[in-house]
C-alpha cells in the first residue's frame, strides 16, 4: 500500500497511473541497491527520454509489458494514449534517477506543480523556469510538451526533486484521450504551482528506508 508523509496527498490513480507506479517501484528499489538488471532497465528506458515511442521500437518490452496491455487491451478506445502516456512516463522517471543511488526520484504525492515549485526557493520566481512550465501546459503539439517536460526533469534531477510518476502518466494520458483532458491538467498543475508551501522539514527525509523506493 502506497504511503505519504502528513505533509502529502497523493492523488488516487486511475488504471495508467496504478501500472507506472507498479512498474517502477521495483526498478527503483533494484536500482537503489545497485542490481545489475534494474540498472540496465534504466540505462535502457533513459535512451528513450524526450522521444516518442515510434523512434524506440526496441523499449516496447520495457514500457508497455503484458501487464499493460491486459489493462489497455487491442480495443481500448484510447489504446494510443495510454501507450504514449506510459512510454513519456517510464522514459522521463528513467532520466530522472540517473545516478540517484540514495533516494528514489519516484515519491507519489509530489505534483508537478509542487515540484517545480520546490526550484524556486525563498518565495521568488525564476521567471525563465516558470514559462517552461507553461509552456509544458499549453503546448498543443505533443513533442514540444514531451521536450518542456524533459528539460523540467532534468532540473528536478539536479535539484533532488522527487516527482509522482503514476500521477504525471494519468495526467498525460487525459490529455490525449479527452477533450477536456488539456485544460483539466493545466488547471492541476497550476494549482499544485500555486499551493505549494515549503515544510518546516523541507529537504529532509526525501527518501524511503535504505534501498527501497521513496514514499513507499
Amino acid at each position: 500500500m502506497t504511503t505519504t508523509t502528513s505533509t502529502e496527498y497523493a492523488e488516487p490513480l486511475h488504471d495508467l497511473g496504478t501500472f507506472v507506479d507498479e512498474r517502477i517501484r521495483p526498478i527503483q528499489g533494484g536500482y537503489m541497491k545497485d542490481c545489475p538488471e534494474a540498472v540496465a532497465i534504466l540505462a535502457k528506458l533513459r535512451r528513450g527520454a524526450g522521444k516518442p515511442l515510434s523512434a524506440v521500437p526496441e523499449l516496447l518490452g520495457l514500457t508497455l509489458d503484458h501487464g499493460f496491455y491486459e489493462r489497455f487491451p487491442d480495443a481500448h478506445p484510447h489504446i494510443d494514449a495510454a501507450e504514449a502516456a506510459a512510454h513519456e512516463a517510464l522514459t522521463l522517471y528513467a532520466l530522472h534517477q540517473q545516478s540517484k543511488r540514495d533516494q528514489g526520484m519516484h515519491r507519489r504525492g509530489r505534483d508537478l506543480g509542487g515540484a517545480v515549485r520546490r526550484l524556486m526557493p525563498g518565495g521568488t520566481i525564476d521567471e525563465p523556469l516558470r514559462r517552461r512550465f507553461v509552456q509544458a501546459g499549453s503546448a498543443v503539439d505533443q513533442g514540444v510538451r514531451l521536450d518542456r517536460l524533459r528539460g523540467i526533469v532534468k532540473l528536478l534531477r539536479a535539484a533532488d526533486v522527487p516527482l509522482d510518476y503514476a500521477l504525471l502518466a494519468d495526467q498525460l494520458y487525459a490529455i490525449r484521450a479527452f477533450k477536456d483532458g488539456p485544460a483539466r491538467v493545466r488547471a492541476a498543475w497550476g494549482r499544485g504551482f500555486q499551493s505549494y508551501r515549503p515544510a518546516a522539514t523541507e529537504g529532509e527525509g526525501e527518501s524511503g528506508p535504505a534501498g527501497s523506493p521513496a514514499g513507499a
